[in-house]
């Protein structure tokens, strides 16, 4: 047993090593950082230790809290369509049709497009005031004149959140299509022999059923739409001013704009904190919810 035990250990050194390597050394050294002053627009001030300094620093930012409550709103806002639009995408998949196959490989493909051009076919759509979207909402009634969506806050959230959930949504149904494929299909049918509606069928059945998948579904989308940058950088850029900025283009502007390497690695550590708790609190959520399905 202790030489399987040493061969076992010898193996999954190698692998263990390329994890340190890309992933512990990056953090390590990220962490490094935060706790020096180390700002390249005054290389002769050195990098001098600050301890806690750059936290102190963050912790009494307007913008940085502004940046946080911009994602917070984003992440609730996009999860919760995604989820909704999901379920039906992911309901309608799961019947049987002809060329269902071709249906669930169309509504796939704006997930494969990457993120970078979606985001500047979505700004293109928005971004004058002749745009597609303005004509389409002016013919339609909904608009009475044209509006320039990206120099309000308001409407600039209009594309962010719609080119997102558009581009996830796909992602979501496959998620909670895999869900609902474990459902025994007998119980819809006992439950249509004793005159349930489908209405009663969807709360009473489907959603419990699908609580895992559903779980699974948030923890993988707050963590990515929490570090949402490329999409609204393309976008806004963080406009109008920083009223659409996240916290992962306010790391990137202190890191890489204003050359603020102790600062910007500080608010990585901030980043990876955050989510690392999400995380932590999906992961107890979902054993919790297996612990009670067990019993």
């Amino acid at each position: 047993m202790k030489s399987e035990s040493k061969l076992g250990l010898v193996l999954v050194a190698p692998a263990l090593g390329v994890i340190a390597l890309i992933a512990l050394f990056p953090l390590g050294w990220t962490l490094w950082e935060s706790l020096h002053q180390h700002d390249l627009r005054m290389p002769w001030l050195g990098q001098s230790f600050i301890g806690l300094g750059n936290f102190a620093e963050i912790m009494g930012d307007p913008r940085f809290w502004g940046s946080l409550g911009h994602t917070a709103f984003f992440t609730v806002v996009s999860i919760s369509l995604e989820l909704v639009l999901g379920l039906f995408l992911a309901l309608a998949m799961n019947r049987a049709f002809r060329g269902r196959g071709a249906v669930r490989a169309a509504i796939l493909v704006p997930w494969a497009i990457p993120t970078v051009v979606a985001a500047l076919l979505w700004r293109f759509m928005f971004e004058s005031e002749a745009g597609i979207a303005n004509a389409v909402l002016l013919d339609l009634g909904i608009l009475e004149k044209a509006i320039v969506w990206f120099i309000h806050t308001g409407t600039s959230w209009v594309p962010v959140i719609l080119a997102d959930v558009w581009k996830t949504t796909p992602f979501v149904a496959l998620l909670l299509l895999a869900g609902l494929q474990n459902i025994d299909k007998s119980l819809y049918e006992a439950a249509s022999m004793d005159g349930a509606g489908a209405w009663w069928q969807l709360t009473h059945i489907t959603i419990p059923l699908l609580k895992h998948a559903i779980l699974v579904t948030l923890i993988f989308r707050t963590l990515d739409a929490f570090r949402v940058f490329d999409l609204i950088y393309v976008l806004t850029g963080g406009g109008p001013g920083t009223s659409t900025e996240p916290v992962a283009l306010y790391a990137f502007n202190a890191l890489l704009q204003n050359l603020r390497f102790g600062y910007g690695s500080a608010v990585s550590v901030v980043i990876f904190a955050i989510t690392f708790g999400l995380a932590v609190l999906y992961i107890k959520g979902l054993g919790v919810s297996l612990q009670g399905d067990e019993r």
